[in-house]
């Protein structure tokens, strides 16, 4: 499949952002918390006990899925990057020289 660039970098940047969401999954969206007050022993009146909402299984299959296909477009992009050339002004490639900069002191 073609696409311009620009496409290929918006692509990017939405794939690393469902990564980024993926691998930031927290503990309390995994499951649920249920307390419930148990009196076991002196000192000890409450139990807390987690409940999957999620596999991990599930968690991984996307985080794999999405950072399967950012790592796809992000080397077509670097190709792209290494074998096009493009046509700047010399002035963007010149290094700052301070002998050569003129200045406002009197």
């Amino acid at each position: 499949m073609e696409v311009k660039l620009a496409e290929a970098l918006l692509r990017r940047k939405e794939l690393q952002e469902k990564v980024d969401q993926v691998r930031k999954v927290k503990e309390n969206t995994i499951y649920d918390t249920n307390i419930r007050r148990v009196n076991v022993a002196e000192g000890i009146d409450e139990a807390t006990i987690n409940s999957c909402k999620l596999t991990l299984k599930e968690v991984t299959k996307e985080y794999d899925f999405y950072a399967k296909h950012l790592r796809l477009i992000d080397a077509a992009i670097q190709q792209a990057n290494w074998t096009t050339a493009i046509q700047v002004d010399d002035l963007a490639m010149k290094n700052f020289e301070e002998d050569k900069v003129e200045t406002s002191e009197k």
